[in-house]
């Protein structure tokens, strides 16, 4: 039996749909307003990719993340599948260490962590990767153990087994798929972070996306907010298409199998 939704239910929804879209309209409006706040205009947007440093510094950032992405799934799903399957006794403890990124602050983590990377590492932007797998750890590692406990992955990996499959097949070949959603939301979340954290890339001096907009919008105020609208939207549209990509794939397969 469905729920009919009453007059305050409705008044809470749109009291808080208002308050999440009313400022992204206005930031909206705002960063199409032309020079001197008359008119609008999408030059705000256009003014982004003719700025030196611009192209240099969405590649870093997107070299970056990629990296981050693989390392922190290659880290994280053998761990939580090994809590979920048989290392139950660890799992408080796994727990605590992916939480602590939460409470350790960034300058601590970025000026004592560095020292103990290789000298080799400590000149190259891939040193970054390391501090953002870290400091998503506790997101990636809630969403993998949702996705873990949602399916029975006892029987999945007996199953498996009994067919002659070893361990790594097994992993790669049924239990990621079995969690496919959980998988693209973990590297959704590290993805965004990646691209968007500041405080790492100034601490230790790289030049990343969020530091070149940083210093990029001192000199526009408008284009500023051009900025913002423009990172928000982008990851908005990628969620989007992590979201469905596994939907268009399976319509693309029964198409092309309605051909043949």
């Amino acid at each position: 039996m469905k729920r009919t939704l009453g007059w305050s239910d409705r008044t809470i929804l749109i009291a808080a749909g208002f308050f999440f879209i009313a400022p992204f309209l206005a930031a909206g409006e705002y960063s199409l307003r032309g020079y001197g706040g008359k008119g609008h205009t999408f030059a705000n947007y256009t003014w982004i990719l003719h700025q030196l440093g611009f192209g240099p510094a969405l590649l870093t950032s997107l070299r970056i993340a990629g990296v981050s992405v693989l390392l922190l799934l290659f880290l994280m799903i053998p761990t939580v599948v090994y809590v979920q399957l048989g290392g139950r006794r660890w799992a408080r403890l796994i727990e605590i260490l992916c939480l602590l990124p939460i409470v350790i602050p960034v300058v601590s983590l970025a000026i004592g962590a560095q020292v103990a990377m290789p000298k080799r590492l400590q000149s190259t932007s891939y040193e970054l990767c390391f501090f953002y797998v870290i400091i998503c750890m506790p997101y990636v590692y809630r969403t993998l153990n949702t996705g873990l406990q949602a399916i029975a992955l006892p029987t999945l990996v007996e199953a498996s087994s009994s067919l002659g499959a070893t361990p790594v097949k097994t992993l790669v070949l049924v239990i990621i798929p079995a969690i496919r959603s959980a998988t693209l939301g973990a590297a959704f979340i590290t993805f965004a972070i990646s691209m968007g954290e500041y405080a790492l890339a100034v601490l230790l001096h790289f030049h990343t996306l969020p530091t070149w907009a940083t210093n990029a919008a001192q000199e526009n105020l408008y284009g500023s907010v051009a900025i913002s609208i423009g990172s928000l939207f982008s990851v908005w549209f990628l969620l989007v298409l992590f979201s469905y990509l596994p939907a268009i794939k399976g319509a693309l397969q029964n198409k092309k199998v309605k051909v043949t």
